[in-house]
């Protein structure tokens, strides 16, 4: 039944459930048990194709079954220890199979999840709606990442002592991650942005005087193709690992001291993908005037806000982020102040990539949004709508990203890009990817037991509190509205 849409896999919290293609040498080397379909798809008739579940890591959230948009699902939940048994020698297999990432387009929903996710296993809880935004991250970028991460849940799931859930491909290669305090993240990962920034400039002014040498032929068309790739991520890994292969056919140019002090310095021949990482708590509350001072710098850094709409790791208070009417720590009679707009502060600057995604609504624009963030040359601040157990889901966790889709039809939430560069075409820079909200904006806020309890505890306040919130949604649809007419 299974169609190879991989959304399985690409929605996964833990990266426990993953395809694999397989030539036909791989097939007939695999156990009996470990049934493959013929691959379909541009490129992949030399292939075969499985959906393969690590046993003893799966959370058993029950996403991935939910998600499957199969006729009569090709997901379904099963007892663990009959899984155990059956698919733990499955699974080893399966991770001595050779990556097949350069037989894909990386950067599409399918494409994606043949590359090794460079996050795996951590210790979010079941359904976690943070994990998956950062999980693609490292198959879009992993190999030349550096994370700057603030404390929060993300930190505490993505570097609790003694697991450490970072790891490498195939390469050794994989994110360099680090966790500053709370309130300064993202000039944290400025730190490693100016960082980065001089050493590179220092290797590229040593190439050019390199270029001034005698030197082998392909030694200077590597020289003169790193140059030319130095501000571009793709081609810079490329560039950067010809370098080193070429002047490692000729030892003797490293007597020169110029050849020397480029190979001291390889490790940052790479443009690397700087991203600050971390809750709404960090960036609208306590790291505001670091994230607003970074983004006001105009250089080229990525800005992720999992955005929970409250204090997750610190036992549920409300933040800036918290929407009208919601319940929370320091808001026990329900919100009383709308959301604060983060996208659209950062939108007025006119410079700065701004993107609201929510993956369980729209997995399309999700991995289109992170892209183009990426290699925009400047800022960027990428909101990303994340399902938390503080939500109280009244269908559980294992719905946890088909209730971001049903934020988005209610209006609850907003997808949209806003892209400078297309103010250079002469285009309008803000798109809005969500669709005028069509569904029950009540019924969505009485699905989460943040917004239902309020029913109970203040009977008398919440059908106001609840107008309120839907009146505040709508005039942020009207606002996002206008900026998409032009």
């Amino acid at each position: 039944k299974c169609i190879q849409c991989n959304q399985c896999s690409y929605i996964c919290p833990h990266a426990t459930i993953r395809p694999f293609l397989l030539t036909d040498e791989e097939k007939a080397k695999a156990p009996d048990t470990f049934e493959t379909i013929k691959a379909i798809g541009k490129g992949f008739k030399d292939y075969h194709y499985r959906i393969q579940v690590s046993p003893l890591d799966c959370t058993g959230c029950m996403n991935c079954a939910d998600i499957c948009p199969a006729p009569g699902k090709a997901l379904v939940m099963k007892p663990a220890a009959e899984q155990i048994e059956r698919e733990a020698e499955n699974w080893e297999y399966a991770m001595t199979v050779t990556p097949k990432e350069d037989a894909v387009d990386r950067y599409t929903l399918k494409g994606s999840q043949f590359v090794r996710p460079l996050l795996e296993f951590n210790g979010a809880c079941p359904g976690c709606g943070e994990t998956p935004y950062v999980r693609l991250l490292t198959q879009l970028f992993g190999e030349r990442m550096l994370i700057a991460n603030a404390t929060g849940c993300s930190s505490i799931w993505g570097g609790s002592y003694p697991s450490f859930p970072y790891t490498t491909n195939a390469e050794g290669r994989g994110p360099a991650w680090a966790n500053s305090l709370f309130e300064n993240n993202a000039e944290y990962g400025y730190g490693m942005y100016l960082g980065f920034k001089q050493i590179r400039e220092k290797i590229a002014q040593l190439v050019r005087e390199a270029l001034e040498m005698q030197l082998p032929a392909d030694v200077f068309t590597a020289f003169t193709e790193w140059l030319d790739a130095f501000n571009d991520g793709d081609r810079s890994r490329y560039a950067s690992d010809k370098v080193v292969q070429v002047l490692k056919a000729y030892p003797e140019l490293n007597n020169h001291q110029v050849i020397s002090e480029i190979l001291k310095r390889k490790d940052f021949l790479v443009k690397p993908s700087i991203w600050s990482i971390g809750g709404d708590g960090w960036a609208y509350d306590i790291g505001y005037n670091g994230v607003d001072h970074v983004l006001a710098s105009g250089d080229d850094i990525n800005l992720l806000v999992l955005d929970t709409e409250v204090y997750s790791n610190t036992g549920g208070q409300s933040s800036k982020s918290t929407q009208t009417a919601a319940i929370a720590k320091f808001a026990a009679a329900g919100k009383k102040i709308r959301k604060k707009d983060l996208g659209l502060m950062a939108i007025s600057y006119g410079y700065v990539y701004v993107a609201q995604i929510a993956m369980g609504a729209n997995m399309k624009q999700t991995i289109k949004a992170l892209v183009e963030a990426e290699r925009y040359k400047g800022p960027s601040l990428v909101i990303a709508y994340s399902t938390c157990v503080n939500h109280g889901l009244k269908y559980g966790m294992g719905k946890s990203l088909e209730q971001q889709k049903r934020a988005v039809e209610a209006g609850y939430w907003h997808l949209y890009r806003y892209n400078p560069d297309l103010k250079a075409q002469g285009k309008n820079p803000f798109i809005l990817d969500s669709k005028e909200p069509k569904g029950n904006f009540r019924e969505f806020l009485e699905s989460e037991i943040r917004y239902s309890s309020l029913m109970n505890v203040f009977p008398e306040i919440a059908e106001e509190m609840f107008t309120v919130a839907e009146q505040h949604a709508r005039e942020r649809y009207q606002t996002y509205l206008r900026l998409a007419q032009g």
